[in-house]
This record gives structure tokens, sequence and C-alpha cells, in this order.
């Protein structure tokens, strides 16, 4: 057996990373979260000298006490205990290690919230205030896709640009794990590509004739990553919320994926198809969204049904 005691604890995180995207094709951002929670793990075993290699099940536990004692929220203790146990699996695996010492261990479970709603009224404005500007077209196209699909903001941004091509009835979705769907377009939405489309495409063969080659991305940037960024994004977003009167506290990519299947369901989706849609992989996760349309149509009744007021004396 290897003696991996000698290796740094390093080397064990990056193995099981460059594993996880070789076999699982695991995203970059999961790798990035991977990395982060066995960074940390790895700092409270060097403070009490000891090493990937020989902590035993009771040192995997007193770093979770330490950090529920630290405040740290169900999920992000989850979240490092799951990290722990994919890393013990593959040293396992590897022969680096002849036993799991996080295998027997329980995770704290996570508290689920219902996701944050917006109204029908509220995206509007929001799409409304993306119209305006230098930058409209491009903006347009963004919020008018989110919107219509439901997209996770990383699928969104790094959508290629041959996927608009053609006068697409259906976008190829390229999701976590690299898993492929395909999700209808809204006309509005269709009509938004088409005009951003042409509007990039002009841009793009200026920059060519400068000897910029072409971007393969329909949201190309000059930044490293060669499209618009997840972060850029997010803060678009909360300008176009400002604009339309809506509280920037509430809105972000990711409540307008929620605000995509709650409004479907609410119009009598199957529940099933927006599963497909949002690309989760399991319906259980895709049932929180009957949750928040029960909740709202409970208000509902509440509010404005005669007999649920109390009586008036």
């Amino acid at each position: 057996m290897t003696d991996a005691a000698d290796l740094p604890m390093s080397h064990w995180t990056q193995s099981l990373l460059e594993a996880q995207a070789a076999e699982l094709g695991a995203a970059t951002n999961t790798q990035l979260a991977y990395a982060r929670d066995l960074a940390h793990f790895e700092d409270a075993l060097t403070a009490r000298d000891l090493h990937f290699a020989n902590a035993a099940q009771s040192d995997v536990e007193a770093y979770l006490i330490d950090c529920e004692a630290l405040g740290l929220a169900k999920s992000t203790r989850a979240r490092r205990l799951s990290a722990i146990k994919q890393l013990y699996r593959f040293a396992f695996e590897e022969g680096w290690r002849s036993d799991n010492p996080a295998i027997q261990i329980k995770g704290p479970g996570t508290d689920k919230s219902l996701p944050k709603i917006l109204q029908v009224t509220e995206v509007e404005a929001l799409i409304t205030a993306a119209r305006k500007g230098k930058e409209a077209a491009r903006n347009t196209c963004l919020m008018e896709l989110l919107y219509a699909t439901g997209m996770r903001v990383t699928e969104l941004v790094s959508l290629p640009v041959s996927s608009a091509r053609g006068n697409p009835q259906m976008l190829l979705v390229r999701g976590k794990g690299g898993k492929e769907r395909l999700v209808p377009l809204s006309p509005p939405a269709k009509t938004a590509m088409a005009a951003w489309l042409l509007k990039r495409d002009e841009t793009d063969a200026l920059a060519q004739k400068k000897g910029v080659p072409p971007s393969p991305f329909l949201f190309p940037s000059r930044g490293k990553a060669g499209h618009l960024t997840r972060h850029r994004f997010f803060g678009l977003v909360k300008e176009f919320a400002v604009q339309a009167g809506v509280s920037p506290a509430k809105v972000t990519p990711h409540v307008l994926r929620h605000a995509f299947a709650t409004h479907l369901l609410a119009n009598g989706a199957d529940l099933r198809a927006i599963q497909t849609m949002l690309g989760h992989a399991d319906v259980a996760t895709t049932e929180i969204y009957t949750h928040v349309v029960e909740d709202r149509l409970r208000d509902l009744v509440m509010d404005h049904h005669p007999l649920a007021k109390d009586d008036e004396v």
C-alpha cells in the first residue's frame, strides 16, 4: 500500500478533484466548493498534528462539532462532511487508507426553506428595466431566456452561440455533470435572442477585422472565461431590480429560476415536465415548488374568501 502519509494533504485533494473531473464530469463550481471545504478540514487537522492518512472517525466528528460551535449552517456542515466522505472513499479505492473513517458518520441534515417568490408583475418589471440602456439587446436576451427556460445562471452565461443559430424552437443546455437537456423557447425569448444575435454578430465581425478571433459564446466577454461571468450577471439583475422598483434583496438569477418553475406550476404545468426543464435528477427536488403554490393558494383563500374572515361585531 502506498505510504500516503508522505503525500501532502493538498496532493490528496488535487487527486480527488482530478478524478472527479475525469470520471464524473464534475462542474468547476463543484470542484471549487470541494477544494475550499477540504482546505478547511486540512487546516483543522494540521492544527492538531494530524493528516488525512491517520485521522480517525473521532477526529472527523470533533471537526464537525467545531464547525457547529462556530455557528455554521446545517447546509454548510452537511456539504463539508460530503466532501470529507468523498475524499476518504477515494483514498480507500486508491489504497491510501485501509479504512474509511467517515463512512459511518451521519450528517446534520439541512434546513429546507421555500424558495423566494417573485410575482409575474415583478418579473415583467425586471424585463422592462433590462430593455433600457446601451446593452439593452443583450440584457433583454439574458432576462427573457432565463425566465423562459429556468436555466441555472452558469448554463445561461456560458451558452455557445451555435445553440442560437437557425431560429431554434428549443435550446440544448449542458447542465451539471455534462448532462444535456432540451428546453423550449417562448416567443418573447426567441425574439429577444434573434435581436441580440444580430447585434452580437455585427460586433464580432468588427472585432475580427482587428484580428480578434470569433467568440464561441452567445454572451462573449473579454474576461478570462470568454463569456459574461456569473458575478457580473448577478450584479446586472440587482441593477434591474433597483430600476424596476423591486427590492434587490429578493432578486437573484436563481430566484428567477424559481419564478419560472413556480409560475409554470401555478398555471397547471406537469411536475415531471418542470423537473426535466430544470435539469433536476430527482423529482423530489422539484416538489418543493408544490409547497410554494399551496402556500400561495392558502393565503389567497384566507385573504379573500368571505367565510375565512373573522366575524365583525
